[in-house]
């Protein structure tokens, strides 16, 4: 869901204050007195894809100046089409210009990533498996690279490492095996709190399943493993989800999911997605 604005608002704030710094030179030129007339723009797609981050750019603009219209004509996580308008905005052409960039490259790559999201989304749209997104992401940004992976349709894994236990190659490594690191972290874990093991091989994959755990990982395992190991964990632990990971591309996302797993993490959408191309166009007339 989208994050609330008393979490949003800092964040905002300091990415406008960022791109302003000690004054819109170009802006404040144009305008020397403060002056500015009203104006209107659209904001055009210039590429297909899934838009995300409206809100968020309509906020920066009403941060700058409360009374700014911002209207959404492509709503979070529609399709559109390059040349299709996505907004328009209304106010002061300083203010206009002023938030232009922030709110642009704040929408461009959450677009990007709804866009990408949404493609792999639809890779498996035949079968039960949801997809899952990961903490691959950029430090500041993942509050909102995540739920631009929500837009496109993908679910939240771990928001931070406080959200839940998940032990990974390291973690098995350092406490010496699967079972002592779930031993260890079961005595100084809330009883609410879920465990979700990495698992790399069949023997680890037995060992996790003697343990009665909320999730074991499939990692970087070849299909025919895969498929091996799905069905110890239905027979003997039927209640313990599955997830599988590792090099999930839209080219092999579907292979999997057909194995019938019950969600496919990849940071890829975060990772590997170009920003969606928006241009603001500007006039000075409000109408």
């Amino acid at each position: 869901m989208l994050p609330p604005f008393i979490v949003l608002d800092p964040l905002i704030g300091d990415w406008l204050r960022e791109d302003i710094g000690r004054g819109d030179r170009s802006t404040m030129g144009i305008f020397p007195k403060g002056n500015a007339p009203d104006g209107r723009a659209v904001w055009v797609a210039k590429a297909d894809g899934v838009i995300a981050g409206i809100p968020i750019a309509s906020r920066v603009f009403q941060l700058l100046d409360g009374t700014v219209s911002f209207e959404a004509i492509a709503q979070e996580g529609q399709s559109v089409k390059a040349g299709q308008a996505i907004a328009e905005i209304r106010g002061s052409l300083a203010t206009l210009l002023m938030g232009e960039r922030v709110a642009l490259n704040l929408a461009m790559p959450l677009s990007g990533i709804a866009t990408l999201t949404a493609q792999y989304v639809q890779a498996i749209a035949h079968t039960s498996t949801r997809l899952v997104d990961t903490r691959k992401t950029t430090p500041g940004m993942r509050i909102l690279e995540k739920y631009a992976t929500y837009i496109g349709g993908a679910i939240n894994h771990r928001y931070g490492l406080d959200d839940a236990v998940m032990l990974k190659d390291n973690h098995i490594a350092a406490a010496g095996g699967i079972t002592a690191a779930v031993n260890l972290v079961r005595e100084h874990i809330p009883f609410t709190t879920a465990i979700e093991v990495e698992t790399e091989s069949i023997i680890q994959v037995k060992e996790a399943i003697r343990l009665n755990l909320d999730v074991i990982m499939l990692d970087n395992m070849p299909l025919a493993m895969m498929q091996e190991a799905i069905a110890l964990i239905r027979h003997s632990s039927p209640r313990t989800k599955i997830e599988a990971s590792g090099n999930i591309t839209l080219e092999t996302i579907a292979s999997v999911a057909n194995l019938g797993v019950d969600y496919i993490s990849t940071s890829a959408m975060v990772t590997r997605s170009p920003w969606l191309d928006i241009s603001m166009r500007i006039s000075s007339s409000p109408n």
